[in-house]
């Protein structure tokens, strides 16, 4: 529970930073995030889940949020090529965005929080000169447990 108000508080920091509010829709909104950080949910899903927690809120409203989330880069946006975009968190200990296996068999999304591309960075910078400030990498392939599936 710590951890997690630990989090509200950062991101009520950086709306207030950015001249904005945690009303209690964003803060439902935020809070509904965190607890399926994991999830990797479209607006509408988290809606669903949010309007649980807090009836008087709108499709609307949970889209300006995740928007303003997006531009202030507390959330990141994601297409995993199911036509949707996807919402995912970006908690205050993480460097880079981390990365992800997608299952082209079943659809499970896996995360990778190591930052496997520091080499490649290195190598753009002296290459370049161009510095990389974030990245976004999506392995697609056959989970394991598709894989021991297919293997009986």
């Amino acid at each position: 529970m710590e951890f997690l108000e630990t989090q509200i508080t950062d991101i009520e920091s950086q709306l207030h930073q950015a001249g904005l509010k945690l009303t209690p829709q964003r803060r439902a909104t935020v809070s509904t995030l965190l607890h399926n950080y994991e999830k990797h949910l479209s607006a509408e899903e988290l809606f669903t889940l949010v309007r649980k927690r807090e009836k008087d809120i709108g499709l609307a409203t949970v889209y300006r949020t995740l928007e303003i989330l997006f531009e202030l880069g507390i959330v990141n946006k994601i297409n995993f090529e199911d036509g949707m975009s996807r919402y995912d968190l970006r908690l205050s200990d993480q460097g880079h965005f981390h990365h992800h296996l997608l299952c082209k068999v079943c659809g499970k999304i896996q995360e990778v929080h190591e930052d496997l591309l520091l080499d490649g960075e290195e190598k753009v910078k002296n290459k370049f000169g161009f510095e990389v400030t974030d990245h976004r990498l999506i392995f697609h392939g056959i989970c394991a447990d598709c894989l021991a599936k297919k293997s009986h």
